[in-house]
């Protein structure tokens, strides 16, 4: 969850809501911690490498809209990897001359995709070593962003709402929604889990929580020490720049690092798993076959396509779309997925009315980021009609053509 997203949206969080930026974070989080709780009991029900996807088909059948859905998951894994490496082209690029940023920012942005694609393919064994290092590291960095920062903040500088109304602060926390996307993956790894029963809700619970108040205190550090406006005009490295007042250029450095490494392993980890999430889709009839062929025991044509797609949007969008698209993306499919627990509410011995409470939240939070995309830029709207219609396109076209269903993995659980 502590990738590559609070290094990315807090430039964002901070010009739509300013001082009240902790207040954001901590509404994201709220919706995150609803909908963990629909993840963990349908974990425990339901456990596979599907996750998502298999939760979804086993309350909503073999219909489109569980094709469409599952799709639109896997753009959604598309868009985080693009936001990551949008993130890592914007810290790579502060290193170099102010003139030649624009340049080096793409060309970071491809490098670091194509490089890590590459050791996907060739085998990520000694990256995946290095991850729990790396997030040592990024943890350290933060936890001494907030020990040095948080000596600096007064009480009157926090929390000043002027100017942020209730709905734009609510759509302020919904784009920096996907910061706290992550948590839905401890569903892909249920069958392995011991005693899961008690393990898999702990460790929801305390992943979501704990991200929750390292974000809220990151942001009340940040408005705490910089102003607003300079937060806005380095957004895209603001907690770099949030950094310089306390750790002076040796912090904007090590942020910068920092970032660098996080986005880096977070683009991996996700691309390992997005090419297999496109791959379980396959299997279970969603997707073209293709991608369900391994060259080298590895899904490539999934990581391929992924990459590729990839590569487009991080490009061509800002980072302010292209947050919206994720937050948008899932959202939605957290919506589902909390609809999917009250569906199957007596089987996974759920509470009918938190499950009803995860699809209220994430409708509305949903609302309030459409509205806040409407009336910032009307036109922004269209990238998120063509992403969500796209996916049901695709899915309705594909079963048209060829007729494949969709197989599950609980077959008794019909």
């Amino acid at each position: 969850m502590v990738g590559g997203g609070i290094f990315a949206v807090l430039g964002i969080a901070v010009q739509l809501s300013g001082k009240a930026t902790p207040i954001a974070f901590f509404m994201a989080g709220m919706v995150a911690l609803v909908t963990s709780y629909s993840y963990a009991k349908l974990s425990v029900k339901f456990p596979s490498e599907g996750g998502t996807v298999e939760f979804l088909n086993q309350a909503f059948g073999e219909g489109i809209l569980t094709g469409g859905m599952n799709v639109l998951l896997w753009l959604s894994y598309v868009v985080m990897l693009s936001l990551y490496a949008y993130a890592f082209g914007s810290y790579g690029s502060v290193f170099f001359p102010a003139s030649a940023q624009t340049l080096m920012k793409h060309v970071l942005i491809s490098g670091v995709v194509i490089l890590l694609t590459s050791l996907n393919i060739i085998g990520s064994r000694v990256v995946g070593k290095a991850e729990e290092w790396i997030v040592g590291f990024k943890l350290a960095i933060l936890i001494t962003f907030i020990a040095f920062g948080i000596r600096g903040v007064g009480s009157q500088q926090l929390f000043s709402l002027a100017g942020s109304g209730p709905l734009q602060l609510l759509a302020g926390g919904m784009i920096i929604f996907l910061a706290y996307e992550g948590f839905e993956l401890i569903a892909n790894t249920a069958k392995d889990v011991e005693d899961p029963g008690k393990t898999l809700p702990r460790a929801y619970y305390t992943a979501v929580v704990f991200v929750i108040i390292l974000y809220v205190l990151i942001a009340i550090v940040t408005v705490g020490n910089v102003s607003v406006d300079t937060i806005v005009q380095a957004k895209d490295y603001a907690l770099a720049v949030a950094a310089k007042p306390f750790m002076g250029n040796i912090g904007f450095s090590l942020i910068a690092v920092a970032a660098l490494l996080s986005t880096a392993s977070a683009i991996n980890a996700t691309l390992y798993g997005a090419s297999r999430v496109s791959y379980i889709i396959a299997k279970d009839g969603e997707l073209p076959p293709s991608l369900e062929k391994k060259i080298w025991n590895r899904p490539v044509e999934g990581l391929l396509i992924t990459s590729i797609f990839t590569l487009i949007i991080a490009n061509i969008f800002d980072l302010s779309s292209i947050s919206i698209m994720g937050s948008a993306g899932f959202l939605l499919i957290f919506a589902g997925v909390n609809a999917a627990n009250l569906v199957l509410s007596r089987k996974t011995n759920s509470s009918r009315v938190l499950s009803a409470t995860g699809v209220f939240v994430c409708i509305v939070a949903l609302i309030a980021l459409i509205w806040h995309t409407v009336s910032v830029s009307f036109n922004s709207i269209w990238i998120l009609i063509v992403m969500v219609v796209s996916s049901f396109a695709v899915e309705a076209v594909y079963r048209n053509i060829t007729g494949r269903g969709i197989k599950k993995i609980h077959k008794n659980n019909r």
